[in-house]
C-alpha cells in the first residue's frame, strides 16, 4: 500500500502542495487499494473512476499554476450510496433502485466537486440506511477491517470501513439514529453528526426527514472539522436548512479546555456496558480530568424512552418517504402484474428487503386512523421532553460524554434474528437525533480482542466548534486514532 494512504487528509494536502505526490497518483493509489481489498470487505457498491480522476487532474493543474487550492482538494472520498452524484448509480443498497442512475447532484456532492474532492465511489450501506450492522444491504454484507468476521456497524458501514481500511481518506455518511457514530466506533475512526439543518439534505435519499443528517468520517478530528466546513451551509433547496454562516471549525481545535465542565451521562454508564467499554469510559473521564476539566454526573431521566420514540417516529416517516418507490416513475418494476394494484404490491414485495418492510409496516400502523394519537402524536410529545432534558443538562455543562455503544463490534449474523437486540445497539446515539444536537464518536481504546471502542461526545445545537475542540484535546492525549487495522 502507498504509505501516503495511511496519512490524514491534512498530511496528504501538505504532500500535494509540496509536490511529493500528484492528486492523480494519490487517487490512483486509492483505487489500487480498493481493488486489493474490496472483495474481502464489501465496502463499495460502485466506483466512479472517471469522475475522481478528472477532479484530480484539475487539482494538479492548479498546483502546476501555483494557484490556491480549496480545502481538501485532491483528497480521495467515498460517498454513501444514498447521495446523488450525476451519472452514477444511486441504489441505497436496495434492489428497488439497483439500476437507478442519478440525474442530478446532491448539494453536498456539488460542494465536494466545487472543492475539487475526488469522489472514488459509492459506499455500501444497510438498505435505505435502515440497520445497525450493515448486514441489510441487498447486494452484500460489509465486513469490519479490524476483524473480517465482525460487523462494521450501520447503516454507513461501507463509508466507515473504507476510511478505516485506507481505501479512502474521507467519507460521508448519513446519521438518522447513530448511523455515522456507531460505525465510526466499531471501525476505530472519527464519525460526526452535525446539528440538524447544518448540512443540506437535498439529494439525500430520505429515510426519516426530521432525523436524517449528513456528516463526515475521517481518521482525525481535524479532518472531520475541515470536511464539515466544506459540506455545511444554507441551501434554498432544503426547507430545513439553517440560514447561518459557516464557521471555520478547525480554528478552535487547539484552544485550552481547562475549567470546562464535562457531563457524564449517568443512564449510559450505569448498566449494560461490557467490561472493556466500561474501563475505556473510566479512562476517558480520567483523561478529561488530567486536561483540567471538571467532571459532573448528569442525569437525562427520559433518555430511556428514546428507542421507543425513535422507532415510532422514524418508521412513520420512512413509511411516507418510501411510498414513492411504487414501480411507476423510477426504480424496479415487477415484470408480471395484471393490474395497477398488483403492480404496486408485487414491485414493493420484490424490491424491498425484510428490514425495510418491517419498518414500513410499523410506521404505517403508527400513522393509521385510530392509532395516530396513541403512537405518533405521543412520540412527538415525548421527543420534546427528551430535547428538554438536554437543554437542562447543557445549562450545567459544556459537553456530555458516554460510550458510543455499550459493546464493540459483534460477529456477523449474531443479532440478525433478533431485531430488538439490534435496535438496542443504538441506545446511546438515538437521543442526539431526536434533539437535533451535534455528536461525534472518536477512538477511545480497544477491547481484549483488539476491537475499537468509541467515545461519544455531544454538544448543544450549533456548538460544533466546541465539540471539535473538546474532541481534539482528547484525541491528542492518546494515540488510539493513529492505529490502523492489519487486514
Amino acid at each position: 500500500m502507498n504509505e501516503l494512504l495511511k496519512k490524514t487528509a491534512a498530511e496528504q494536502s501538505k504532500a500535494l502542495k509540496n509536490k511529493e505526490i500528484s492528486a492523480v497518483e494519490l487517487t490512483q493509489a486509492a483505487f489500487e487499494r480498493i481493488d486489493e481489498l474490496d472483495e474481502k470487505l464489501g465496502t463499495f457498491n460502485s466506483l466512479t473512476k472517471e469522475t475522481a480522476l478528472n477532479t484530480a487532474k484539475k487539482v494538479d493543474e492548479k498546483i502546476a499554476n501555483g494557484e490556491e487550492l480549496p480545502l481538501l482538494a485532491g483528497i480521495p472520498l467515498a460517498l454513501k450510496d444514498n447521495m446523488n452524484l450525476v451519472g452514477s448509480k444511486t441504489t441505497a443498497s436496495s434492489k428497488i433502485l439497483e439500476n437507478f442512475v442519478s440525474p442530478f447532484n446532491a448539494t453536498i456532492t456539488q460542494k465536494l466537486l466545487d472543492n475539487l474532492v475526488p469522489i472514488v465511489g459509492k459506499a455500501n450501506l444497510d438498505e435505505f440506511a435502515m440497520g445497525s450492522s450493515n448486514e441489510n444491504s441487498a447486494f452484500r454484507k460489509v465486513r469490519n477491517p479490524w476483524n473480517l468476521n465482525k460487523v462494521p456497524g450501520g447503516s454507513s458501514g461501507g463509508s466507515a470501513a473504507s476510511v478505516a481500511a485506507c481505501e479512502a481518506t474521507l467519507a460521508l455518511g448519513s446519521d438518522t439514529g447513530g448511523s455515522i457514530r456507531l460505525p465510526a466506533s466499531f471501525c476505530g475512526i472519527v464519525g460526526m453528526k452535525p446539528t440538524y439543518g447544518r448540512v443540506s439534505r437535498y439529494g439525500l435519499i430520505a429515510f426519516a426527514s426530521s432525523l436524517d443528517q449528513i456528516g463526515p468520517f475521517t481518521r482525525s478530528v481535524e479532518d472531520a472539522a475541515n470536511l464539515l466546513e466544506v459540506i455545511s451551509g444554507h441551501d434554498p433547496k432544503d426547507s430545513t436548512s439553517l440560514n447561518l454562516p459557516v464557521e471555520h471549525y478547525a480554528a478552535g481545535l487547539a484552544n485550552d479546555i481547562k475549567g470546562k465542565k464535562v457531563g457524564v451521562i449517568k443512564e449510559l454508564i450505569s448498566e449494560g456496558l461490557t467490561e472493556d467499554v466500561s474501563k475505556a469510559m473510566e479512562k476517558a473521564i480520567e483523561t478529561y480530568k488530567n486536561l483540567g476539566c471538571e467532571i459532573v454526573e448528569i442525569s437525562l431521566p427520559r433518555l430511556k424512552y428514546s428507542i421507543g420514540i425513535y422507532y415510532i417516529l422514524a418508521t412513520a416517516e420512512c413509511s411516507s418517504n418510501l411510498a414513492r418507490f411504487d414501480g411507476v416513475k423510477y426504480g424496479y418494476r415487477t415484470p408480471d402484474a395484471k393490474n395497477l394494484m398488483e403492480m404496486y404490491t408485487k414491485t414493493r414485495a420484490e424490491g424491498f428487503g425484510p428490514e425495510v418492510k418491517r419498518r414500513i409496516m410499523l410506521g404505517t400502523y403508527a400513522l393509521s386512523s385510530g392509532y395516530y394519537d396513541a403512537y405518533y402524536k405521543k412520540a412527538q410529545q415525548m421527543r420534546a421532553l427528551v430535547t428538554e432534558d438536554f437543554k437542562k443538562a447543557f445549562e450545567q455543562v459544556d459537553i456530555l460524554i458516554s460510550p458510543t455503544c455499550p459493546n464493540t463490534a459483534f460477529e456477523l449474523g449474531a443479532k440478525a434474528s433478533d431485531p430488538l437486540a439490534m435496535y438496542l445497539t443504538d441506545i446511546a446515539t438515538i437521543s442526539a437525533n431526536l434533539a437535533g444536537i451535534p455528536g461525534i464518536s472518536i477512538p477511545a481504546g480497544f477491547d481484549r480482542d483488539g476491537m475499537p471502542i468509541g467515545l461519544q461526545i455531544l454538544a448543544p445545537q450549533l456548538q460544533e466548534t466546541k465539540l471539535f475542540n473538546m474532541s481534539y484535546q482528547f484525541e491528542q492525549a492518546h494515540d488510539y486514532w493513529k492505529q490502523l487495522p492489519n487486514i
